[in-house]
């Protein structure tokens, strides 16, 4: 029986195919799966809480929602986002019958060194274009009021405790089940890169064309980031930490968390150094996993081979004969016997039931035994 060869591994976008049960339809009732449910979710968490705020007496907005504040409202925001992190995992696990922690990388798991290490190369690079935006004409805001400690550390360890969350969150929903979706369709990753990126800009909404590309090339930069490194850990750490300096520097001054700007509202001179910032950051990551070597693909699923056929009895007490080259084995060509036949014995064989061992009971008597010819006997 001829083997096939094993299949190619898995690279990241690949992975909706490690299932054995993978369909076509799989991939296009998760995403369908992963936007209901975490819009009923949304739902009915935001019900959940305006109706504790009601409770708690915080005041009803122009939009009839409570209004929590500045930095109770931030929090409220950052974790209804985070919400769609389980929504994926279950999406993974149930509809593409594949483990939950293949969404995280080729491993099935979230690799925590890697990440770590992310985020440290991040800090820096993304808190120099900071600074670079803070100096260049035009593009920093009017000085504002410096918020105070008693307003900013409290609203610091929210924003450390929910951001990365956040963050992690759009990860998982657009360079993690998107990508693996477009990628269970398409082979080539840039073609699973571009839906999750057009994708992700749109859901910042529509501020300025300039804004729109922004989001749109870090989609794809944070993309191809992920399929070059087997996992979500570069571009959670890039999102993070950008996300993080953002609203830190906006909780520093009176009301900054108030501010309804997004960075689809971006001006040129603010893409230029935010894309700046995250080349140099891609640059630093492949620097990294190139003096750190990591698994990129995971091993394709292997079939079970079917059960080699028993060859049939031609007729009630035919004898099955030993092969050779001329015949082979019974009902099968020469060469092409099933593996495990055992045959039985055509003739008889020494020490067989037909032929009684010489010197057992019931055989010869006299004569020497075999070890006793040799002198060795007892």
């Amino acid at each position: 029986m001829t083997i096939p060869p094993a299949p190619a591994p898995l690279t990241y976008h690949r992975l909706a195919r490690l299932s054995l049960s993978h369909r076509w339809w799989r991939p296009v009732t998760g995403t369908l799966f992963v936007a209901v449910g975490w819009v009923l979710l949304l739902g009915l968490l935001d019900l959940s809480l305006s109706g504790l705020g009601a409770l708690k007496g915080y005041p009803e907005g122009p939009d009839g929602w409570v209004e929590f504040g500045p930095v109770t409202g931030t929090a409220v925001d950052l974790l209804l986002i985070a919400t769609a992190i389980p929504v994926v995992l279950l999406a993974v696990r149930w509809i593409g019958r594949r483990p939950a922690g293949t969404a995280s990388s080729v491993t099935g798991r979230l690799r925590w060194r890697l990440l770590g290490s992310c985020v440290l190369l991040a800090l820096p690079v993304l808190a120099v274009s900071a600074c670079v935006l803070l100096l260049v004409p035009g593009v920093s805001e009017p000085p504002s009021r410096w918020a105070g400690f008693d307003v900013f550390l409290p609203a610091l360890a929210m924003l450390v405790v929910l951001v990365p969350l956040q963050a992690a969150a759009e990860e998982y929903v657009f360079r993690g089940w998107l990508l693996q979706a477009a990628g269970a369709f398409f082979r080539s990753p840039w073609i699973a890169v571009l839906p999750q990126a057009v994708l992700f800009a749109a859901a910042h909404g529509w501020g300025t064309a300039w804004g729109f590309a922004d989001l749109t090339v870090y989609g794809v930069l944070a993309g191809w980031l992920t399929v070059r490194t087997g996992g979500l850990e570069a571009a959670i750490g890039l999102h993070a930490v950008n996300n993080l300096l953002a609203f830190g520097l906006s909780a520093a001054v009176v009301d900054g968390l108030k501010s309804d700007e997004t960075a689809a509202d971006a001006t040129w001179q603010i893409v230029a150094v935010d894309l700046a910032g995250a080349a140099v950051y891609a640059l630093a990551v492949l620097w990294l996993v190139r003096r750190r070597p990591l698994a990129r693909t995971a091993a394709a699923p292997v079939p079970a081979p079917p059960d080699a056929p028993w060859p049939p009895v031609p007729f009630p007490g035919a004898t099955l004969g030993f092969p050779n080259a001329a015949t082979g084995f019974p009902g099968f060509a020469a060469g092409r016997e099933p593996a495990g036949y055992l045959a039985a014995p055509a003739a008889p064989v020494p020490y067989a039931p037909s032929a009684p061992h010489p010197y057992a009971p019931g055989g010869q008597a006299d004569g020497p035994g075999p070890l006793e010819e040799n002198g060795h006997g007892g």
